[in-house]
């Protein structure tokens, strides 16, 4: 069992009072807080060793280079991937997957072409697959998530077809909280590159499109890495992007995973200083992974923060943070169902905590009437509850469901259950409030 009071203790943050209440904090889906340890490397890091990367013939510009190095190294390591040169920095889970859609997309994509995305995405994996699907006159196709927030798989599979060049999903839902098979989402797509290698062999005419065996797998893992044990190569996917700052490190920095055959044909996303080989005024030739994807100076403190963070992580052991967040969300689930004839609660995604990440969205009625996220978020923050309300990024989902906001709460490794129990007791004021 982990210790959560000893361990939030680790995070500052937790020493404030907010408007004279104890800090309780449910909204980790949107950022975490930062353990000591990840605000001690990023201080070290300035205090000590600040230089520019890959330049540098001297003792500061040495050190800052094996700290970037040694930081891709060991976050590499940490999601399961082959080597340090399929890991990527960008700034965040929404650079990451841009990157694709354009070092990738605009090469590999065209008229006619295919792309499947699920109707729980995030707005960063709908948008810039929108805006590839429009310049290159391709279309998307939405797999159905049901009223539970179960992906339709049946429906996945009558969607894919030869000219489905990608599949991009969300791994664990920041709405619904569905943790999607990723594994099973990758075998479907095994058996539709095994059928579209068969007709490429039965076809006298070579169709350049089935020369590469699509379609690739991407999975947006930014609400499942802080969360739970996630190895890359054993999803089976060909892109996996998450951010930083969602896993208890700083902001501004996050990571794209690429197998490295797809990275090595890739075209630099953004070009100069440090992406290149060599340059004259008339041509350019680019340097080797993972260098050719990150122009200009980079977040060397954000990296150093974020080995800090996998650090952190790895020391109490991601199978244990998945224990005490599937306690945690079950607790909560059946602490929120609480209801009378005047307040009820209406819960979104699965029932089954083991089905969901460490998130639960909901709304509230008072006296039949909907409390708009907006008001339960501002009156939980006057008791010291921070929580997030809106459409989460996620608007096509809250349309479908006809939901114009809804509340969410979200936990991470600080949270107990006596947080929840705060969580309740604070919702009974919004009763008072709207009831008079």
């Amino acid at each position: 069992m982990l210790n959560i009071k000893l361990i939030k203790k680790d995070f500052p943050v937790f020493k404030r009072r907010i408007n004279g209440y104890p800090l309780v904090y449910l909204d980790s889906a949107a950022t975490s807080q930062k353990p000591q340890e990840v605000i001690d490397a990023l201080v070290d890091y300035y205090q000590n060793h600040n230089a520019n990367v890959h330049r540098g013939i001297h003792t500061l510009g040495d050190e800052s280079t094996k700290m970037y190095d040694s930081a891709r190294q060991t976050v590499a390591e940490f999601i399961g991937a082959e080597g340090k040169q399929e890991l990527i920095f960008v700034r965040n889970t929404t650079e990451a997957i841009n990157l694709v859609a354009y070092a990738w997309g605009e090469n590999n994509v065209g008229e006619g072409d295919e792309i499947i995305l699920t109707e729980a995405e995030h707005h960063s994996n709908i948008v810039p697959w929108q805006l590839l699907a429009d310049r290159k006159k391709a279309k998307l196709k939405f797999i159905n998530v049901d009223q539970d927030g179960k992906l339709d798989l049946q429906d996945f599979r009558r969607k894919l077809s030869p000219r489905t060049k990608l599949v991009s999903v969300v791994h664990v839902s920041n709405f619904l909280g569905t943790i999607n098979p990723i594994k099973e989402i990758a075998e479907i797509i095994k058996e539709q590159k095994t059928e579209n290698n068969e007709q490429k062999t039965k076809s006298k005419k070579q169709d350049s499109l089935l020369l590469i065996p699509y379609p690739l797998l991407l999975v947006d893992g930014a609400q499942a890495v802080p969360h739970m044990p996630v190895n890359v190569k054993q999803l089976g996917c060909d892109f996996y992007a998450f951010s930083g700052h969602k896993m208890y490190g700083p902001m501004g920095i996050g990571c794209l995973w690429g197998k490295k055959k797809l990275l090595d044909e890739m075209p630099p996303f953004l070009t100069g200083g440090g992406t290149i080989n060599t340059v004259d005024f008339h041509n350019t030739t680019f340097t080797d992974l993972p260098d050719k994807f990150e122009a200009g100076t980079p977040n060397v403190a954000g990296a150093a923060g974020l080995a800090a963070a996998v650090k952190y992580l790895k020391d109490i052991g991601m199978e244990r943070i998945r224990q005490h967040e599937v306690e945690l969300t079950e607790y909560a689930l059946e602490k929120l169902k609480t209801q009378n004839s005047k307040f009820k609660i209406r819960i979104y995604g699965p029932e089954i905590p083991e089905w969901r990440g460490g998130l639960i969205a909901f709304t509230l009625e008072v006296n039949g009437k909907e409390v708009h996220g907006h008001d339960v978020a501002q009156i939980l923050d006057s008791q010291g509850i921070a929580v997030r309300s809106g459409h989460h990024c996620v608007m096509p989902m809250h349309e479908k469901l006809g939901l114009a906001a809804t509340t969410r709460v979200s936990f991470g490794i600080y949270n107990t259950k006596e947080d929840v129990d705060r969580l309740v007791e604070a919702l009974k004021k919004i009763e008072e409030v709207f009831t008079g």
